[in-house]
């Protein structure tokens, strides 16, 4: 049953915990933007420029990945593809909501993510939608 959650509630927590528990006295100025934009590593690169990787950057890497897997699982027509299809329009509104109405995820960091939930809520729609039509076809080609 664990295939039924959206694999994307681990960067939506990753960002929760983040913003809500990562912020210091000092970051009460600037907020979640600056536990965020923290350069976790520099990697030199060969033209001569630095590469810097922030946590936001992780978190999205991440975000990709879940994203990619999401939607391969959304070719699946097994019966636990519509919980995962519900539950993946629950983190949705959850993501938006958070987004309209929290001050620490009014950012480009988790806006991506919201757009990235809301294409696999669009994806297994439109997959299961597909496959459906195409199984109940009765006119023969």
């Amino acid at each position: 049953m664990l295939i039924a959650i959206p694999l994307l509630v681990v960067p939506v927590v990753i960002y929760n915990l983040v913003v809500l528990l990562g912020g210091s006295a000092s970051d009460a100025v600037l907020g979640p933007a600056a536990v965020l934009s923290e350069v976790l590593f520099r990697v030199p690169m060969t033209s001569g420029a630095v590469w810097t990787i922030s946590v936001g950057d992780l978190i999205l890497f991440l975000s990709l990945i879940l994203l990619f897997v999401e939607l391969l699982k959304s070719t699946s027509s097994q019966r636990v593809a519509i919980v995962n299809h519900a539950l993946s329009m629950v983190l949705f509104v959850v993501c938006l909501v958070e987004f309209l109405l929290l001050p620490g995820f009014a950012g480009s960091v988790f806006f991506l993510i919201l757009t990235m939930v809301l294409l696999d809520v669009l994806a297994g729609f439109i997959v299961t939608i597909i496959a459906s039509r195409r199984d109940f076809d009765m006119n023969p080609r």
